[in-house]
Order: C-alpha cells, then structure tokens, then sequence
C-alpha cells in the first residue's frame, strides 16, 4: 500500500498511474505537480489526484513513492527542487525513455546515485498528452523496465516493482546502457521515420494532395508524428548516440532497398518482403499486447 503518491507531471503517463492504483485500491492519497495549475485543477475535478502543488518541494513532503514524469530535459530540475525535501521513507521512480541521462542528472544533481532512486520506463502511450487522456488501464500487459543500479537499496527496487504490478504491468529489469540501445531501435527509431516522412511530405510542392489521398497504412504508420516536439527533441538530445547509430544503420538498409528497387530484383525484393513479414508476425504472436512502444512518461510536459 502507497500512504501517499507524489506525480511530478500528470499528464497521459501520471495519471494513468494514480488512476490504475487508485482502481486497484493500493494507494490512500495522490498528490499532483506541474507547471500547469489549470491541468492540475482539472485533474483534481477528475478525480485522479486528491491535491496539489505547483513546487516539486511542497508536493513530495510526506510522500513514501513519488513518481517523476515530466519531459527528460526537466528532470534534473526537478531533482533539484526535490533535494534534501523527501522523507526517510521515499522511494522516487521515473518514467523517462532514456536511462543514461535520468542517472547522469542525478549524479550532477545529488553528487551520487541516490539509494532510493529506481530509474524506470513504462512501454505504453498514445498519440494523445494531458491528464484528460489518462485513463487506468493504461499498463495492464504492457511492459515496465526497471534499471536498477549497483547502488540502488533492494526495498526500493522490490517496491516500485510492487507498484507497477498493481497496475496489471509486466516488469523487467535491465541495464541502463542496454536499455538506451533497445529503445533506440524499437521506439525512438520508428518516431524518427514518422516525424521525418511526415515532414518531407509537408514540404513536397503537392503535399495537399498527398496528404489528402492517404490511406489507412500511411495514417497508422505516422500516428507517432502527433506525439509532442518537445519531448522527442530531449529523447533524441538525450540519446544521441545510440540513436544517430540506429538512424546510420536504416538509413543504409534503405540505400540498399533502393538499389534493389532500382535494378528491378524482384527475386531478392521477394526475400526481404517475405524474411521481414515473418519477423513482423513473430512479434504479433508473442508481444502483440505491448503497444507502440513508447513512453507518455516523456510525452506530457509530459
């Protein structure tokens, strides 16, 4: 049981998290924080949190879990304004997509990595932000990876891992550095091929008519592209390396799809067709509950 939640940031991510414990009854009271004092009004008449501050300090006093889910390039002002304001008690997660920069902020920020912090992921979202897109199955059969460090304590870990089962999740754990990889391939990359294709097509002297003749395939595919600037420029700044590698290594897959294309090879355009659809049902089969792969928690300034 949670006595108190702090959710520094309720938006999509935030308060599907208050509202899936608060539905599982494991949580007595929600405290809500954010720039927005008109959003968190509106969350508090949802029903979603129980009260609120606009000061990071005020709203996890008292708190024994709080949840940090603002844009990656917030957070470290966030760790900032929380410092030396939490209770003995506290356990502190996040939802940001890229780990490496959650942990380096909190060595700037704390001079360590904090015992009680347990940096965190929840692979859910959709194309929508704010509090009023929250809702409390949000987690259930989707994946929550936990990335533990050397120096995080075990009860803390054991904790946010009791946390995120509650909400019908599945969690994982990994290291920050593999995390970073993955999610570069499976979410970032693919946010990177909407944003880009979107944008191209924009600024195509036809585009009107593109656009208006669209099918269902190019809809669903660049649903992402509706996901919020701000939160995909700090995952792309924040995960630079690995994803500028990822974004390298397509780009040359689709050189050479080209140049297939171009010499008119059916036989091998056949090959690649055929190996990547059997790829694709593997993943339906085994992990078609998970979503789109991306996390809110970076969504809903976010």
């Amino acid at each position: 049981m949670i006595e108190r939640l702090a959710v520094i940031g309720v938006g999509l991510i935030g308060g599907s998290l208050a509202r899936a414990l608060k539905s599982a009854e494991t949580v007595g009271e929600v405290i809500g924080c954010g720039r927005s004092r008109e959003n968190l009004e509106l969350a508090l008449e949802l029903g979603v949190i129980d009260g609120f501050s606009c000061d990071p300090a005020e709203a996890v006093r008292d708190a024994d879990m709080v949840f940090i889910a603002v844009p990656l390039g917030a957070i470290a002002r966030v760790f900032e304004r929380i410092r030396g304001q939490l209770s003995e008690a506290a356990v502190v997660t996040d939802g940001g997509s890229v780990k490496g920069s959650v942990v380096a902020d909190a060595k700037r920020v704390f001079g360590e990595i904090p015992p009680w912090l347990v940096p965190g992921h929840p692979i859910a979202g959709t194309e929508h932000n704010g509090v009023a897109s929250s809702f409390p199955e949000l987690y259930r059969h989707r994946r929550v990876i936990l990335t533990p460090l050397a120096q995080t304590d075990a009860d803390a870990r054991a904790r946010v891992r009791a946390m995120w089962e509650q909400t019908g999740a599945e969690v994982t754990e990994m290291s920050v550095a593999h995390h970073d990889e993955v999610l570069a391939a499976t979410s970032h990359l693919p946010h990177m091929l909407a944003f880009g294709l979107v944008d191209a097509l924009s600024r195509m002297r036809s585009n009107d008519e593109i656009f208006r003749y669209a099918a269902g395939g190019f809809r669903d595919f660049t649903r992402i592209a509706s996901s919020s600037p701000e939160m995909w420029r700090d995952i792309c700044l924040a995960n630079a390396d690995a994803l500028s590698t990822m974004l390298a290594r397509f780009g040359a897959e689709m050189g050479k799809l080209s140049e297939t294309i171009r010499r008119e090879d059916g036989e091998t355009l056949l090959r690649i067709f055929e190996r990547a659809r059997a790829a694709r049902d593997r993943y339906v089969d085994g992990v078609g509950a998970e979503g789109d792969g991306s996390s809110r928690a970076d969504k809903t300034p976010d």
